[in-house]
């Protein structure tokens, strides 16, 4: 099966890209292999994607280009994974590979196989291309758009990597009928994000559609995705290396982050919140602390948590978590800086902007309520 008539979204700027969105992808070996400039390919993926669709992929890109060397480079799933070591054998698998600077890595998984496969792409022979196939709905939304690439310590998440923008992404809808349930939901979180910071009428529309999104009818989840990279794709274009604007992109995450890194990043457990789960509480604590600095209406914090509800979406903090931790945690993320904590904050539902050395007062209160 080829690609039929896909949305593109193109990401302009000193590196521009497409972002395709379209059925049948994954198995449309000439538009993958239109980007792959060498003959080595190195597919990264992990243990519950791999065997879905790897083989699917090796035999597109071989029917189109006989002479490509494919290899794979298979990690275990969820973000504990994502780390130094792995990384490491990341490059072992490129020098095994023998890829040269026209090598290309394929990503072809969620956000954590992105992030890992996209940092090894940019350190080997100081930077090879990478695509990006995103088979969770969190990666084609987000992490698989703009080019940061990272690994966490234990310290904090993402503390390690580059800016290095895709040489294209491919985001096949029908990869999302094995995606979990819990983890679609999490993609809808960054989703939902969207509204929040920048397009409010995406809000009406989301409340509209929960229906169809969650049941994953095709023509919304098409709708849901190409909106999202657009707004993701104009941000990027302005501010490639977050110096400015897109840092709005961040909302939520400086509380879901610390919630991560505190949880252990053990997100794929009953007990503890994965990326997109974090990141629901931390818009909601992000709505309440902009209504604690009397910023934004608290009616606009509730209509967030109510939204956020509807798709299923946790709203409140774990148990067990001490706010003075969390600020710890918080003072490290890179998103802190000398004058103090960092926050992206709104000041109504689609106007977020970057606020500056945030009370620790205000922001222990926002914690303490949960």
């Amino acid at each position: 099966m080829t690609a039929s008539a896909p949305r593109i979204v193109h990401i302009g700027g000193a590196h521009p890209y497409t972002i395709s969105i379209g059925e049948g992808l994954l198995d449309d070996g000439s538009a993958l292999t239109a980007r792959i400039r060498g003959r080595h390919v190195l597919i990264v993926s992990d243990e519950h994607v791999a065997p879905l669709f790897a083989r699917r992929v090796e035999i597109a890109l071989h029917n189109a280009r006989p002479d490509l060397r494919v290899d794979r480079f298979v990690i275990p799933p969820g973000e504990q994974a994502k780390t130094l070591a792995r990384f490491g054998d990341a490059i072992d698998a490129l020098a095994a590979l023998g890829a040269t600077r026209d090598a290309c890595v394929l990503a072809l998984g969620g956000g954590v196989v992105g992030d890992l496969a996209g940092f090894a792409a940019a350190c080997w022979m100081r930077g090879i291309d990478c695509i990006q196939l995103p088979t969770s709905l969190l990666a084609m939304v987000d992490s698989s758009v703009g080019g940061k690439t990272a690994v966490d310590l234990p310290q904090g998440k993402n503390l390690v990597g580059a800016f290095h923008p895709p040489r294209a992404v491919f985001a096949d809808p029908s990869a999302l009928d094995t995606l979990p349930e819990r983890e679609l939901r999490a993609g809808l979180s960054e989703v939902i994000k969207y509204g929040a910071i920048v397009d409010a009428p995406f809000l009406d529309w989301l409340e509209a559609n929960a229906a169809p999104l969650l049941a994953r009818e095709r023509e919304a989840l098409v709708e849901a995705i190409a909106r999202s990279c657009l707004h993701k794709a104009t941000i990027v274009e302005h501010d490639p290396f977050e110096h400015g604007e897109r840092a709005l992109l961040n909302f939520g995450h400086t509380f879901g982050h610390a919630i991560e890194a505190e949880q252990g990043y053990s997100g794929a457990g009953n007990d503890a919140l994965n990326h997109g789960e974090a990141v629901a509480v931390g818009m909601v604590l992000a709505t309440r602390l902009s209504a604690h600095l009397g910023m934004a209406p608290a009616a606009d914090a509730e209509r967030l948590r109510a939204l956020l509800t509807l798709y299923g979406l946790p709203t409140t903090l774990p148990a067990g978590l001490d706010a003075d931790r969390l600020i710890q945690r918080m003072r490290l993320d890179k998103k802190a800086h000398a004058a103090g904590l960092r926050f992206v904050l709104w000041e109504r539902a689609g106007a977020a902007r970057i606020v500056d050395g945030v009370p620790e007062d205000a922001v222990l209160e926002t914690l303490l309520e949960g």
